[in-house]
């Protein structure tokens, strides 16, 4: 008889069945040997996380739905990550008032993390706790803690929902990143692998060698809206570093993006990252905008949709757009490593508005984090409208040590804009500063 392995994926919600139903997998042969050896949280392609219901330690009964209404709510705004698989309410709340073993329950619901937490009320006052575990080590991986009123029970809500899912997403991305480079590249074969690989190449500023994983995960499985979207953001980085780009680079970076437009409707992620690429080297600024808000309306709760948003809305001369977008990024996400592109961002966007104190704020900000040609151009822009030349012309000859190319022609496309107010503001304020024209 050939060898017959059962794994337990545990209950999961099925259509016009009440109650959730235990779950088995049958494998046979040698891959019945093989899942003898394999967790189980191994078996999902992406991460997968259960929501499980945070437990009411206040004493007081009426608090429970609250409890259960903050567990909602996230499971929810956690659906909406195309990159996410995630437990349905029914099943997560089955260990409703049960002691659980992250491990245990790991292996039961065959997720890679959990997310618990606790609510305690005290007088008026309410604090929630949450945790991310890792299911496989029992790990915490993330923390956070919220106060609030009783009297704002509703808005405390919408935001405890709204701060542990901007929070948890790039947790979850680094998590993920961190396993797949565990593995040897001999042993990577399915393209989410490779993409994460990518992804840790793309955050240590390896552009070329991300492009290449990111290509290779497109050849693996040529529906992987986000690996095209990827691809193409690593050209658009290319072309913000350096300031110019080839014509067959930037005509293979639309042709990328509008691939990945192209395969989904609903991957907020890849739908953000490709309608920026059309907006910034394509100068299909309304196109790329209308993409970016479809990202939004599909997942609110994204920063790096919101984030596409503010430079979107700069390409088109929109100003206070801008502004709210960029101001959204770091509510959501304020610890993520977009906060020093989106203070800049903020910057140029208060240099649009004619707020200069306020854009040399943020611009010193963002020069304190990383010296580069946008953090630098948003000092000089906003020293230049603030009437401070000399210290424009100071950071000025800094971007051209950087930059030894540089010019006001260099900076129009480092600065793309369909607005020719806002592109002959920027002109101006560079020429002001003493950067050659060309």
């Amino acid at each position: 008889m050939r060898d017959v392995s059962f794994e337990d994926v545990g209950e999961q919600p099925l259509k016009n069945i009440a109650r959730p139903v235990r779950i088995y997998r049958v494998r046979f042969g040698k891959e019945a040997a093989s899942a003898s050896r394999s967790p189980l949280w191994q078996s999902h392609k992406r991460p997968s996380i259960a929501v499980l219901p945070f437990l009411n330690m206040s004493g007081d009964v009426e608090q429970e739905y609250f409890a259960d209404g903050v567990v909602e709510d996230v499971i929810t705004a956690l659906s909406r990550f195309k990159s996410l698989f995630v437990i349905g309410r029914n099943t997560s709340f089955t260990f409703k008032g049960r002691a659980v073993d992250a491990k245990q329950v790991g292996r039961d619901l065959g997720v890679h993390y959990l997310l618990e937490g606790s609510i305690r009320k005290s007088a008026n006052r309410l604090r929630i706790t949450s945790q991310l575990i890792e299911a496989a080590t029992s790990n915490d991986l993330w923390a956070e803690k919220f106060d609030g009123e009783v009297g704002e029970i509703f808005e405390l809500r919408d935001k405890i929902a709204r701060t542990v899912v901007a929070s948890i997403a790039p947790k979850l991305e680094q998590a993920e990143i961190a396993r797949a480079k565990q593995k040897p590249p001999t042993e990577v074969a399915d393209s989410y692998d490779t993409y994460l690989r990518g992804m840790a190449s793309f955050y240590k500023g390896a552009n070329n060698e991300a492009r290449d994983l990111f290509k290779r995960a497109i050849q693996l499985d040529p529906d992987y809206a986000a690996a095209y979207a990827m691809a193409a953001w690593t050209l658009l980085k290319e072309l913000s570093e350096e300031g110019t780009l080839t014509a067959e680079k930037r005509i293979q970076a639309v042709q990328l993006a509008d691939d990945a437009l192209g395969l989904t409707t609903d991957d907020a992620f890849a739908m953000a990252r490709a309608g920026h690429v059309l907006g910034y080297i394509g100068h299909q600024y309304e196109r790329g905008a209308s993409a970016i808000e479809q990202a939004i309306l599909l997942n609110p709760n994204l920063a790096s949709a919101w984030f596409s948003r503010g430079f979107a809305a700069l390409m088109c001369g929109q100003g206070e757009r801008a502004l709210e977008s960029f101001d959204t990024t770091l509510t959501l996400s304020p610890f993520d490593s977009l906060r020093k592109f989106a203070w800049y961002g903020k910057s140029f966007s208060l240099f649009h508005l004619c707020r200069h104190k306020e854009g040399l704020d943020y611009a010193q900000r963002a020069l304190q984090s990383v010296k580069s040609v946008h953090s630098l151009s948003a000092c000089i822009l906003n020293y230049v409208g603030a009437n401070q030349i000399d210290e424009a012309e100071k950071h000025v000859v800094v971007l051209r040590e950087h930059r030894r190319d540089f010019t006001v022609a260099h900076a129009l496309q480092t600065f793309p804009t369909g607005s020719v107010a806002y592109r002959d503001q920027i002109a101006s304020a560079f020429e002001r500063a003493g950067l050659p024209l060309r």
